[in-house]
C-alpha cells in the first residue's frame, strides 16, 4: 500500500532522453507528454509552437517545410495531431503564446480549408473550439 498521492513515481530516462513515470496503481509506464500532440514527436514544443505561428500566418504545408526545414508528411501529420487535440493547442495558443482568439480561429478555418483528409475525430474536436463552426 502507497501512501495519497504517490501513485505515479518518477522511473528514469527512455532511449529518447524522455522523463518516464510509472503509475503503481494500474501498473503501467508512460512519459509526460502522453495524450498530447507532443507525443511520439521528434519536435520540441518550440519548433511546434513555431510551426503553429506559421498556420496563423497562412503559410502552406510546403512553405512551413522551406521555412523550418521539417519534411511536409511531419508537417501534415503534427497538423492531424494538433486538430486531435484541439482543445489543448487553443488554451496554450491562447495563454501560453498569447495570440488572439480571431488568430486561433484563422488556423483552424486555414487548417480545415487546406487539410482535405483531416479524420472525422478531428473535424469533432475543431468544431468544439470554434464558435460557429459546423462539420459541413
Amino acid at each position: 500500500m502507497t501512501e495519497e498521492g504517490k501513485d505515479i513515481l518518477k522511473r528514469g530516462k527512455n532511449r529518447a532522453g524522455h522523463q518516464q513515470y510509472y503509475c503503481n496503481h494500474c501498473s503501467r509506464w508512460f512519459v509526460e507528454t502522453a495524450n498530447t500532440p507532443l507525443y511520439h514527436k521528434h519536435l520540441s514544443k518550440p519548433e511546434i509552437i513555431n510551426i503553429c505561428k506559421h498556420l496563423v500566418e497562412k503559410n502552406g504545408i510546403r512553405s512551413i517545410e522551406r521555412i523550418t526545414g521539417h519534411h511536409r508528411d511531419t508537417i501534415g501529420n503534427l497538423i492531424e495531431d494538433l486538430a486531435l487535440h484541439a482543445d489543448f493547442v487553443n488554451s496554450i495558443l491562447l495563454h501560453d503564446v498569447k495570440l488572439g482568439q480571431s488568430e486561433v480561429d484563422e488556423m483552424w478555418t486555414f487548417i480545415k480549408k487546406n487539410k482535405k483528409k483531416l479524420s472525422q475525430e478531428a473535424l469533432i474536436q475543431i468544431s468544439k473550439v470554434m464558435p460557429g463552426y459546423s462539420l459541413s
